[in-house]
């Protein structure tokens, strides 16, 4: 997993409350058991009209949005099913934080541990983001996990809340194997311990 310090990039409006992981990415696409490849199956329903070809109309698909790295929604992010699939799609198309008053609890979950940034921030301070973004394809945000500040160039300042547990672990890009490598002397030292006091016995044949 990346280490998440600081991102500047292009924040892109999904003005939707209760966008479930269906809508994000899906079930058909989740044959898949790669992290990797869902990208071009994200927001599938909404980014693609009935013939295959690109929906105009779809925010990410305009110009200015293509590229962004940002994601601004509404609230009760990522509800629905806890499918894991949804954060790797969202970040296998380019986004790396996302901006909302609120997110269902899985999903949040899912993203600390697959290095995508959930912020959340007040109602009123979205909605300013929203309108900001949606005025300006191309409208730039800074996500700054080490001062816990989001910011543009226009003077506009949030700050934001990050248990500190999962701050570290996405500052230094430690998922849960990550974690566990940190112990891997301790955990050599008590497998060599327990092999003394569990010797194993190789089976006889007959």
């Amino acid at each position: 997993m990346e280490p998440f310090t600081t991102l500047t990039g292009v924040a892109a409006p999904l003005d939707r409350a209760n966008v479930d992981t269906d809508q994000i990415i899906p079930k058909q696409f989740l044959k898949r058991i790669e992290r990797t490849g869902f990208g071009p199956f994200c927001f599938y329903d909404w980014r693609y009209l009935d013939d295959g070809s690109p929906n105009p109309e779809f925010v990410l698909n305009r110009e200015g949005y293509q590229a962004a790295t940002i994601l601004i929604a509404g609230r009760n992010f990522g509800s629905g099913s806890s499918r894991e699939h949804a954060p790797w799609a969202l970040e296998d198309m380019g986004i790396k934080a996302i901006l909302a008053p609120s997110y269902a609890d899985i999903f949040f979950n899912n993203c600390f541990k697959n290095g995508m940034l959930p912020v959340v921030l007040p109602e009123e301070t979205i909605r300013e983001l929203l309108a900001r973004a949606t005025e300006r394809p191309g409208y730039s945000l800074t996500v700054d996990l080490i001062q816990q500040v989001v910011s543009d160039q226009e003077g506009v300042v949030a700050s934001f809340d990050v248990d500190p547990f999962r701050r570290e672990c996405l500052l230094n890009g430690l998922d849960d194997i990550g974690l566990t490598l940190k112990h891997s002397e301790a955990i050599g030292a008590f497998e060599a311990s327990r092999n003394l006091d569990f010797p194993t016995t190789t089976p006889t044949t007959p």
